[in-house]
């Protein structure tokens, strides 16, 4: 991926070694739509197999909306099946990602939008922000992400009432329930999201992405334990003494000499 490659309904940027992904739908709330969810997996994807990104940042265009969901109708045109909306794939990617994501909420964060921030690392809200879920009110509802990811966050009751009751909340409720890590005033939003994801990009890359793939993994089960696995493990195991000498041993058809390697 290139520093500005174009995209239909996202921008992406990047500051020095923060990579930045604008939701960029302003004039309809930033919502999601199908080639939106699959634009965000994309960028993410290449994100990953980039060394120049240490963070990525997630926001809203304009200044009102962070994202406030989707519509029903978009979200059913998939190239799947009905019933499977691509708003997953986007939350899988964002996941998987080895990298922090830090969600700015510059905006009403509302549905799908509100589990987006969730499911970001780290979130950011500006003072003016509001946070809500709807689907109950408007014929929808999230089942896993949407709803472990809040439980972890606030609790399971009150999880049970943001999805059954659908309050509004402000940011500083937000903040005091746990669902975002800090609030700052609208005029200083921008500066200290950079400074936040600049000072968070200086810590251990291998580190960070350990941590995230530990505290992922008790939700996603075999997955889960293999992304540990296969992501961080293994580089480390096939540069010890003990793999390179199996490997050769096997190329070179002898029994291989592991009696230095015992534990």
């Amino acid at each position: 991926m290139t520093k500005a490659q174009n995209f239909e309904t996202i921008l992406y940027r990047e500051e020095g070694a923060v990579g930045i992904i604008t939701l960029n739908r302003p004039d309809d709330c930033n919502m999601f739509t199908p080639p939106m969810c699959r634009e965000i997996r994309d960028c993410i994807e290449a994100i990953r197999n980039e060394t120049r990104t240490r963070v990525v940042v997630l926001t809203g265009a304009g200044d009102r909306f962070f994202c406030i969901g989707g519509r029903k109708n978009e979200l059913a045109d998939t190239n799947l099946y009905p019933g499977v909306v691509p708003t997953l794939e986007m939350y899988e990617a964002i996941d998987r990602l080895q990298k922090p994501v830090i969600a700015a909420v510059n905006g009403y964060a509302v549905g799908g939008g509100n589990v987006l921030q969730m499911v970001c690392d780290m979130t950011i809200a500006k003072e003016s922000a509001v946070f809500r879920q709807v689907g109950p009110m408007m014929g929808s509802f999230d089942a896993g992400y949407g709803t472990w990811y809040l439980e972890d966050l606030v609790g399971k009751k009150k999880a049970k009432e943001i999805w059954f009751c659908n309050p509004k909340m402000t940011a500083h409720e937000a903040l005091s329930l746990g669902l975002v890590n800090r609030v700052v005033p609208d005029a200083e939003f921008w500066d200290r999201t950079m400074a936040f994801a600049n000072e968070t990009a200086q810590r251990g890359a291998y580190a960070l992405a350990g941590v995230k793939a530990s505290f992922n993994a008790r939700h996603q089960g075999v997955v889960g334990l293999s992304r540990v696995t296969h992501d961080l493990v293994l580089p480390l195991y096939y540069k010890t003494e003990e793999a390179r000498e199996l490997g050769a041993s096997f190329n070179d058809k002898r029994v291989p000499d592991t009696s230095k390697f015992g534990h």
